[in-house]
């Protein structure tokens, strides 16, 4: 598995070859399924300010930080950046709206996968442009044993955020290795443009309502399913990565 995807990547990012130590993982849509409340809450609480965004560009602009949602939004619709303290308010209300609509369950697959990826002695790390408590949380509840402070990069710490690249080359730096060395895991169009951005051999897992094509469009190396299919083949995964 995974023959055809390895070598187009190789051909395209120039390295020699793919020695993987290390797998970075984005969190909404991937480890947890909220992106349908973070869906929701935008689409609610930019309507309170005056600002309109569907669900599907919700899901669109998944990965971008708060402010980087807002901002791209306030400069289509208003023609300016929003003020910090519009960016302050906004996000507020929307974390406000997040939290009233319940939990957001692991997503079928991500507890063993995460466990079969750790066993296997690879490293993990978080790569997030959430900075929600209400998620970060529960990490430790949901995935005992697997996260920790020095193995997560979040929205309080990057500048920019997806799509740039940025988040990702801090998660090589935590993990502490090179591109080549590393695989990304994402669902969303601008996290996978920012794992491919930052030269990683990226795996898209299709956890959302967008179609396989939008997730290709970005680069994704390769497409799966759902998180139980990666779960479920991840021998397969582990023994072509090798």
């Amino acid at each position: 598995m995974l023959e055809k995807e390895i070598a187009e990547y190789l051909v395209k990012s120039s390295n020699k070859s793919l020695n993987v130590k290390a797998f970075l993982f984005d969190m909404d849509g991937v480890l947890f399924n909220s992106m349908p409340f973070h869906a929701v809450s935008w689409c609610k609480a930019m309507k309170e300010f005056g600002l309109s965004i569907t669900e599907q560009q919700a899901y669109m602009n998944e990965g971008r930080t708060g402010a980087g949602t807002i901002n791209e939004l306030a400069m289509q619709q208003w023609g300016r950046q929003a003020t910090p303290k519009e960016i302050e308010d906004i996000y507020k209300r929307k974390a406000e709206i997040f939290v009233s609509c319940g939990t957001a369950e692991p997503m079928k697959g991500a507890v063993n996968l995460l466990n079969s990826i750790k066993k296997s002695g690879f490293k993990i790390v978080l790569v997030t442009g959430s900075g929600q408590k209400s998620l970060l949380d529960k990490l430790n509840h949901s995935f005992p044993g697997i996260f920790t402070p020095e193995n997560m990069v979040t929205a309080y710490d990057v500048k920019y955020g997806k799509p740039n690249p940025e988040p990702y080359l801090m998660g090589l730096k935590k993990a502490g290795v090179s591109a080549w060395e590393a695989v990304v895991v994402e669902n969303a169009p601008l996290g996978v443009r920012a794992g491919v951005a930052a030269g990683i051999f990226t795996i898209a897992v299709n956890t959302g309502p967008l179609p396989n094509e939008v997730l290709s469009r970005e680069g994704a190396n390769v497409i799966f399913p759902s998180m139980q299919y990666f779960a479920e083949h991840w021998d397969e995964v582990c023994g072509g990565l090798r």
